[in-house]
Parts: C-alpha cells; sequence; structure tokens
C-alpha cells in the first residue's frame, strides 16, 4: 500500500489538477473524519485530547503531516514515483542525526557509516554524475530529501507520544492539525499554486474515488495492516518486509506512466534502503518496536 501512494498523487495531480498543497489538506481531512469515525464507533476513549501532549501533537501536526504531506506529494510531480519513494528512505538518517545533535545519543560506527552511504545513496539518486541532469532537476531532489527530513520528524514525533497515549489518539490529532494548518493556504494567492473551486470538485465523482483511495490504501489502510502485521512477527522482519516500498513503486511508476531509473540511481536507492536497514533492524527490541509501530 505505501508503494502505491505516488500513484494516487499522480492521478490527482495530472488527470485532475490538484496541486500537492490541496492533496495534503483533503488527505489529511478525509483522513481524520474516518479515524474520528471509526474510533466514534468502536474506541471512544481514545477520541480524549490529552492537553498536555497538546504542543507535542501541534508540532506534530504542523510538521509531520501538514509539511510532510505537501513535500511528498510535491516530491513525486517533481521527479517520478520511483525517486520520490526511495528518497523517503533517507528519514532513519535524519532521525540519526537529529537524536545525536537534540539527546546526545551517541554516533557509534555503524550510525555514521550508514548516514554517509544514505547520503552518497542519495547523490546517486539525484544523478550527481549527470551535471545537466542535476541542474535540471535539483528541486525536486531538494524536496524530496526535505520529505525524507520531515517523514523522520514523523517518526521522532511517534516515538515521543507512543508511551504516553494511545497511537490512535496521536493519529487522529495530527491529521485533524496538519489538515487546520493547510486550510488557511488554501485561500491564499500562492505563487505557482491556482485556487481550488472546492465546488467543482463535486462535479467530478472520480475524484473522490481517487482520495478515498489514497485515504484507505496507503495513508490509513497500511498503518492499520503493519501494526496487525507486528502482531505476529518481530519489528525487525516487519522492517525488513517494508523496504518492498520503493520496488512496489518503481514496479508501479513504470508499469502505468513508463518512469524509469538509470542504473546508477537503482545502486543508490539500494544504498539509502540498505542504510534505513542498517539504523533499525539492529535496535534493542524496545526501540525496534516503537519505531516500527508507527512506521506509517
Amino acid at each position: 500500500m505505501w508503494g502505491t501512494i505516488g500513484i494516487f498523487f499522480s492521478v490527482l495531480h495530472f488527470n485532475y489538477g490538484l496541486s500537492a498543497l490541496t492533496i495534503g489538506i483533503l488527505r489529511a481531512g478525509l483522513s481524520a473524519v474516518m479515524v474520528a469515525s471509526a474510533l466514534f464507533i468502536w474506541k471512544r476513549e481514545a477520541m480524549r485530547l490529552p492537553r498536555a501532549l497538546l504542543p507535542a501533537l501541534l508540532f506534530f501536526g504542523l510538521v509531520g503531516i501538514a509539511a510532510f504531506y505537501v513535500l511528498n506529494t510535491e516530491a513525486v510531480f517533481l521527479t517520478n514515483v520511483a525517486t520520490a519513494s526511495v528518497l523517503l528512505y533517507t528519514a532513519p538518517a535524519f532521525v540519526t542525526l537529529v537524536a545525536w545533535r537534540l539527546w546526545r545519543e551517541p554516533l557509534t560506527a555503524r550510525k555514521i557509516g550508514a548516514v554517509l552511504v544514505s547520503f552518497v545513496g542519495c547523490a546517486l539518486v539525484a544523478r550527481v554524475y549527470d551535471s545537466a541532469a542535476l541542474r535540471l532537476n535539483l528541486w525536486g531532489i531538494l524536496v524530496g530529501a526535505a520529505a525524507g527530513f520531515t517523514y523522520g520528524i514523523f517518526t521522532l514525533c511517534s516515538k515521543y507520544l507512543s508511551g504516553r497515549t494511545s497511537p490512535w489518539t496521536t493519529v487522529l490529532y495530527s491529521l485533524v492539525f496538519g489538515a487546520l494548518f493547510l486550510l488557511p493556504l488554501q485561500f491564499m494567492t500562492l505563487p505557482g499554486i491556482e485556487p481550488v473551486d472546492y465546488r467543482a470538485l463535486w462535479t467530478q465523482p472520480t475524484i473522490w474515488f481517487a482520495l478515498l483511495g489514497l485515504c484507505l490504501g496507503p495513508t490509513l489502510g497500511s498503518y492499520a495492516l503493519y501494526n496487525v502485521g507486528l502482531r505476529t512477527v518481530s519489528a525487525s522482519v516487519a522492517s525488513v518486509i517494508a523496504t518492498i516500498e520503493p520496488i512496489v513503486a518503481a514496479l508501479a511508476g513504470f508499469l502505468i506512466y513508463q518512469q524509469t531509473l538509470e542504473f546508477l540511481q537503482i545502486v543508490g536507492g539500494v544504498l539509502i534502503v540498505g542504510s534505513a536497514l542498517a539504523l533499525t533492524v539492529g535496535l534493542t527490541p524496545d526501540k525496534k518496536e516503537t519505531l516500527a509501530r508507527l512506521d506509517g
């Protein structure tokens, strides 16, 4: 499901003209409504907003949802489905660096090596060996790397909140706050972004099928299935299995849009995913479970 997310972005943008900002707010808003509806029926206690965690949830909504959703979507538009998916796997490298600076977590030789390998892989995916291609697509690569950074913040926020409240409480309010942060931007005149006439969207019901698929599939469905899987397999095994995401994304991009990666870009992708595994699979059991539970 994670690997199909770029396809939904591409359909909504190239077929219906929705911007990354519009997709971000509709994705967060509709997903929040779905989670709230499900919790109201089956788990109302998870709908209580823990006031002590309000600052953390607001920050999560701003960076881990609003910024991440928009940057991840825009990265697909500026690069392609496979490249954007691979660049997300720089997130563990960013998490390692942030944890080192903020919480003084030690940088072991393995961590340093994995971070360096991750950024070497990022350089290959960016095609630094082709100066002309790099100049043409530098902005897309930077946006994709920024999406990886905000995904790292998503992981850190999830880790912080996982021991303090229900994961579904975290999901609900991070989505709500993310949508609220994006909402005012919909009514501003921003460079390169056309205002959206939401009333006109109702005349194209197929848009809503794509939006529902985005919310029920790679946004919420993947999260739910990942947690169900963790009941029967270890977090390290789940982390390895989850690395099929960029493979699925690459295949989907090729089959639907004939998007391809060059050989050295594939090598870079392998280096990035390998470094991500090196930074997560070898953790202690408690940390592995914490990081893996909310990876989606």
